[in-house]
This record gives structure tokens, C-alpha cells and sequence, in this order.
């Protein structure tokens, strides 16, 4: 039986997550000599090598990526250890440790925000990334609870239904089409289009709506951010496909137009989303029963119907 600590699986996951033995030592709390030590520790017990040097500074060999994913399952299985035994004593505590997807910035932290509140020994943890991002981080089990509007199908998860997401074209309110009614949606194969980046839930839907409609519109520029997407959609340099959450204020002020293209708004939904492998800890449970129940009531109104030109 080889004798592997966690701590130097820690040394061996913190070094694959920052690329340098200075940040991996401050994430964990300890000296640089001390993370090389458990590194060292762990390779010569395995006979293999966990770290190898590159153009951007260290990275794990394969070997190494195991045990960083090893570790990740055991930190998983000792949050939730933790969370049965506090649940055993009637109280509750634990904590979550929540990943959702850019656009669900809009409206998540809000409803996160009101859990807290009532839920207060319980501790959330919040990442924000594209939907790629935060499907790895379930598959690494380092997220317990995603919230997105597209599940994973090739892994298998638990998909908790929160609410509807409804995605619109938005212009200048100058735009040409700005005011008109039931337009075809080839009138967007003379528009210059400003898309998301690869990975995107946004440019996906986008990219299904326009095979579907059998449009080709033309890609001005990529974009990894929705609040640029929206300014360089008000500076005229193109109309933008996005969730009306992220648009609704500018909406109903008028800074934007919603451009009422026949097919549109395109409804998909908001799910609260977790591995099926997973045991659902107590304070899990509690906070996808509170976004079952209460989740909608914190996203924006759709604001494009009351200004589509």
C-alpha cells in the first residue's frame, strides 16, 4: 500500500491549478521549499514524474493530472462527509460550492444573495465562467451545483428545472429594422452579427436558431463578454444575439431595441445541475429545493416586449 498523504496530493493539485511553486505555496498556506518537498515526496513514491516544465511555467505530466484528479474527488467526498455528520446533529451547515455560467450573473448572485440570508449556516462558494468551464468543473468535482441553461449529455447529471430564458436580437434603437413587426430572418443575412466566443451557451443557441432559419449572417468580430457585446452593439458596429437577461435594462430605457425577428425570442430554460454520481449532501439539497421554488422570481423581466423598437 503506498503511503500518499493528502497533503502532498494537495501540493500536486495546487501546483496544476496556478503553474508555480510561488502561487500553488500561497494557495496552501505554506513555503515554496515546502511544496517542492510533498511533490518530491509523492514522485518518488510513485516512481514517475507529476510535474514537467513549459513555455508558461510548470504543468502536470499525465501521471500528475491523475493525482490532481484524485484529489479533487477526495476533497469532494470529505465536504460531504462533513456536511452528513452536521446533518446528523440536526444542524445545518456545509457548504456549496456553486458554478454558473456567465449570463447567469444577471440573476444567480441575487437568488444566491437571498439563500444566504436565510440559510445562513450554510456557506456558498460562487465561480463564474463560459458553460464549458463549469461542465469541467463538475466533472472534476470541484463544483456541486451548477446553474446553466444547457445540461451536459455526456456525463450523467441531475437537471432541476429553475425557470425560462428567453433569447432576443438587439440593435440601435436607430436600426433600420427597429419597429417593424414579424420580420423574416433572413433580413439578418445582410447584418453584421457580433458573437460570443467558441464554447459559448449564447453562441451555440445562436448558431442552432440560424441553421434552423437557414440564415448565414455574417460574423463582424468575436466577443467574450456580454456587457461589450451590448456597448458595441449601442456603438453601431453590428446587432448581437443574447439572453434578454442581460439585456432587459437597456431595453426598457431605450439604450437598445429588441428587433422582433419571426422565431424570436427563443425560450430555453435555466437548470440547476449536479453529477448523478454524487451523493446530494444536506446543504445542497436545501439550496436546489430553494431555486426549485424560488429561482424565477429573481431573474429580470424580459424588458423586449415593452421596447421592440
Amino acid at each position: 500500500m503506498m503511503n500518499i498523504t493528502l497533503r502532498q496530493m494537495r501540493a500536486v493539485a495546487a501546483l496544476g491549478r496556478h503553474g508555480s511553486v510561488t502561487r500553488a505555496a500561497g494557495d496552501l498556506h505554506v513555503s515554496p521549499p515546502a511544496v517542492t518537498l510533498q511533490i518530491k515526496a509523492i514522485e518518488d513514491q510513485l516512481g514517475v514524474p507529476l510535474v514537467e516544465r513549459s513555455t508558461g511555467g510548470m504543468a502536470l505530466t499525465a501521471a500528475g493530472r491523475i493525482v490532481a484528479e484524485s484529489a479533487a474527488r477526495i476533497e469532494a467526498v470529505l465536504r460531504e462527509t462533513e456536511a452528513g455528520i452536521a446533518a446528523l446533529s440536526g444542524a445545518e451547515r456545509g457548504a456549496v460550492h456553486v458554478g454558473i455560467i456567465s449570463t447567469a450573473k444577471y440573476y444567480a448572485p441575487r437568488a444566491l444573495a437571498a439563500f444566504a440570508a436565510a440559510h445562513p449556516g450554510i456557506e456558498l462558494k460562487l465561480t463564474v465562467g463560459n458553460r464549458d468551464e463549469i461542465i469541467a468543473g463538475l466533472a472534476q468535482h470541484d463544483v456541486d451545483l451548477a446553474i446553466m441553461g444547457r445540461p451536459p449529455t455526456d456525463m450523467k447529471v441531475i437537471a432541476d428545472l429553475i425557470g425560462d430564458h428567453p433569447h432576443v436580437v438587439i440593435a440601435p434603437p436607430d436600426h433600420r429594422l427597429a419597429g417593424r413587426r414579424d420580420i423574416p430572418p433572413a433580413e439578418l443575412n445582410d447584418e453584421v452579427l457580433l458573437v460570443r466566443e467558441a464554447g459559448s451557451g449564447t453562441r451555440r443557441l445562436m448558431e442552432d436558431y440560424a441553421a434552423a432559419a437557414g440564415i448565414s449572417p455574417r460574423i463582424g468580430m468575436q466577443i467574450g463578454s456580454n456587457e461589450t457585446i451590448k456597448q458595441a452593439v449601442m456603438a453601431g458596429l453590428g446587432i448581437a444575439f443574447l439572453s434578454a437577461h442581460t439585456v432587459d435594462a437597456e431595453l426598457r430605457d431605450g439604450r437598445l431595441a429588441r428587433l422582433d425577428i419571426r422565431g424570436t425570442p427563443v425560450v430555453r430554460q435555466w437548470y440547476a445541475v449536479h453529477l448523478a454520481e454524487r451523493t446530494t449532501m444536506p446543504a445542497s439539497a436545501t439550496l436546489l429545493g430553494f431555486l426549485r421554488e424560488n429561482g424565477a422570481a429573481f431573474m429580470p423581466g424580459t424588458g423586449a416586449a415593452a421596447n421592440s423598437g
